[in-house]
């Protein structure tokens, strides 16, 4: 299926357009990736925003995975960072991209914004290069005008025609420490000023002991990294990261509307990023559970896709009232609702157009009834 590149050419320009807008400062064309807790000038204040300026970031301060699960077909992607302001480019998501049925790649240490090393690297792969071919192809065309290749680190993972699993990885020598990768036939960790390569030991561990879905081995992955000082910037504030994400894509899935997308823009300080992500996964695997489910009773929701309502239909309705609950692709709760009557409407103002959206229908006693996906527009 063709990766939506002009979605994420706009999507990245936006970011960025709105991220000048907010400052309202002239901004270098290089920032520190280092935080400063002294008092700054505004001047100062752009060099802060490790993460955000019109052309580039120094982003060297990153754990990442990558990964394929040949069963599923899936493939997805998690990482956190150390980084202020990562709130005012959508967090450290932005490293990261994933052609559905194909492959993933997550590019870090020093970047430009747009992405372009990320983005020729989909390209590339898109032409149907392999993981280490598009390690080859970005070292000898970098596009980065900041920086140079030895100051890029890269996780590749991809299904070759016959729909095995291919991967590769690669750290630059002038990468900060401590700074390495680990790599599997199925997935690649990388990862740059970390408190020691114990970070990138303790990812692969879990990653390779969770049985269960590629979901739940990237999420224990990250757990691997829960530590103060995973990424060593944080070390002081007693947490790993400020930025943290998950993403997982079936083979069928449009590049707009994975299967699961777990975002933690940024946390408050000493707020932990990798928990605040923990908390959505559970959210949203409780959202999307098809165990335990009431047979007995008959749900209809209609229309669906819906406009700017929907309607509840409940039959056979042995243990009323309910509570309906309407939660995003992240598993926010955004709409609860005591329901009591057989056909109930709802108004979907709470949502955004063109939104996939899940419910999951509870009894009095917190029993699931039923869970079920539900898009608000035309995606």
């Amino acid at each position: 299926m063709p990766h939506n590149k002009q979605t994420r050419e706009k999507n990245r320009y936006f970011i960025l357009a709105g991220f000048a807008s907010k400052l309202r400062l002239t901004v270098p064309n290089c920032l520190s990736c280092q935080k400063d807790s002294g008092t700054m000038s505004s001047k100062h204040l752009a060099i802060l925003f490790s993460l955000s300026l019109l052309n580039f970031i120094s982003a060297q301060d990153t754990f990442s995975i990558v990964a394929v699960d040949e069963e599923s077909g899936e493939i997805g992607s998690a990482g956190a960072s150390c980084v202020v302001g990562a709130v005012d480019l959508g967090g450290v998501i932005i490293i990261s991209e994933i052609i559905p049925g194909r492959g993933a790649i997550n590019g870090q240490a020093t970047i430009c914004i747009p992405h372009v090393n990320l983005n020729n690297g989909i390209d590339q792969m898109e032409a149907g290069l392999s993981p280490q071919e598009i390690l080859d192809w970005l070292f000898s065309n970098d596009g980065c005008q900041f920086g140079n290749n030895q100051t890029r680190q890269y996780g590749i993972v991809d299904f070759d025609d016959e729909g095995n699993a291919r991967s590769a990885s690669f750290t630059g020598t002038q990468a900060l420490d401590y700074a390495g990768q680990r790599v599997g036939n199925n997935y690649a960790i990388q990862g740059n000023i970390l408190l020691g390569p114990e970070i990138l030991d303790s990812m692969e561990v879990a990653f390779l002991n969770t049985e269960g879905t590629l979901a739940e081995k990237l999420m224990a992955a990250m757990q691997g990294a829960n530590v103060p000082g995973a990424d060593s910037r944080c070390l002081n504030d007693s947490t790993s990261s400020t930025s943290a994400f998950l993403q997982v894509y079936r083979p069928d899935d449009e590049a707009d509307t994975p299967y699961l997308r777990l975002n933690v823009e940024e946390t408050a300080t000493g707020v932990e990023p990798i928990d605040s992500l923990q908390a959505l996964f559970d959210e949203f695997q409780l959202a999307t559970s098809t165990n335990e489910f009431i047979q007995s009773v008959d749900i209809n929701l209609y229309p669906n896709p819906a406009g700017d309502h929907f309607n509840l239909l409940i039959s056979q309705r042995p243990d009323a009232p309910y509570s309906l609950e309407i939660l995003d692709g992240s598993g926010r709760l955004l709409y609860r609702q005591r329901i009591t009557e057989s056909t109930t409407r709802v108004n979907t103002a709470f949502a955004k157009e063109n939104t996939l959206l899940f419910y999951r229908l509870t009894d009095e006693g917190g029993q699931l009834i039923q869970t079920g996906k539900l898009l608000k527009g035309n995606l």
